[in-house]
């Protein structure tokens, strides 16, 4: 057995063998993307990747594994590491140190291992594998053996984790598809109490935070809601009560059920009677002015009568 069996490091233990080295083979088997083969990353949509940019794509794995991270750098052109031109070429170092800058941030992140195989696709990917801070026992080479061991982490840690990453990229450009799992967030009895009002729906357990806010208000035209119908509407809506049937009569005042012509009746003889004291007023007026002056022409005519001269005409 090698030496490095006995590695604090090496994932195994107990009785161990080697296998029987097969001889080699002639002709090599194409790989992914060689010799008609299809290539899964040149068919694979932008929404597999948790950011992509003009030349360059990151994706992940389908699901969470032991280590914090393990990401994948792939080239949007079809080439391998060895075909890549000065401008690719170049981009890939600042690329490799860009990402591995940003998984490093993450927290509980010691080292990122940075790998490039190739054996089983020809378009060039690069892994990069998280250690886990202060696990010595992952250090080295066979940290990709302890990914697929070691229990995986929760879902919510991993979906943040790639938030972070995609958000990081993103600062130099490009576009982050990785969303951040939602909050699941429930609000105290007491407070929930104090919130909701008589009408209003209590959001459900365990709910995110949108709905304790409100988010789920019920639209205008759902059940316990009122909504104030449109003149159309409107007749049909008073006409008919809440099972189809007729609508029940409310009570009301008598002038409010009288038709436009009673009213119209009712104001004319309102103002009839607010306008008959101000002329039997008038007429009184009218009549002693009529009694004063034809007084004073009774004065005035006895008053010629006796200055005119005895036998006058």
């Amino acid at each position: 057995m090698p030496d490095f069996t006995q590695w604090p490091s090496f994932p195994f233990e107990g009785d161990l063998r080697v296998k029987q080295l097969a001889d080699p083979v002639p002709v090599e088997p194409p790989r992914k993307g060689e010799a008609h083969r299809e290539c899964t990353a040149c068919q694979a949509p932008d929404d597999a990747y948790i950011w992509v940019g003009e030349r360059w794509r990151v994706r992940a794995m389908d699901r969470p594994t032991g280590l914090p991270m393990v990401l994948i750098l792939e080239s949007r052109s079809h080439l391998d590491l060895g075909d890549l031109p000065n401008l690719l070429a170049a981009e890939l170092g600042v690329m490799t140190v860009r990402l591995e800058r940003a998984i490093r941030s993450l927290d509980g992140v010691a080292r990122v291992h940075v790998n490039r195989w190739g054996d089983g696709s020809a378009h060039l990917h690069m892994w990069f594998l998280a250690r886990p801070y202060g696990r010595l026992q992952l250090r080295g080479t066979f940290l990709s053996l302890w990914d697929s061991i070691l229990p995986p982490i929760s879902e919510d840690k991993w979906r943040e984790n790639l938030a972070l990453v995609a958000a990081w990229l993103a600062e130099f450009g490009g576009r982050p598809l990785a969303e951040p799992p939602r909050i699941q967030w429930q609000a105290p009895s007491s407070l929930a109490a104090q919130a909701a009002s008589p009408g209003e729906t209590k959001p459900a357990e365990g709910g995110s935070l949108l709905d304790v806010i409100g988010e789920t208000a019920e639209p205008p035209d759902a059940p316990g809601s009122v909504a104030a119908p449109t003149s159309a509407e409107g007749a049909g809506a008073e006409a008919a009560g809440p099972d189809g049937g007729p609508q029940p009569e409310p009570t009301t005042d008598v002038a409010q059920e009288e038709d436009p012509g009673d009213a119209s009746v009712a104001a004319r003889s309102e103002s009839t009677r607010q306008t008959a004291p101000d002329a039997e007023a008038g007429a009184a007026k009218s009549e002693r002015n009529a009694e004063a002056a034809e007084g004073e022409t009774s004065a005035e005519a006895t008053g010629a009568f006796r200055r005119s001269p005895p036998g006058g005409g």
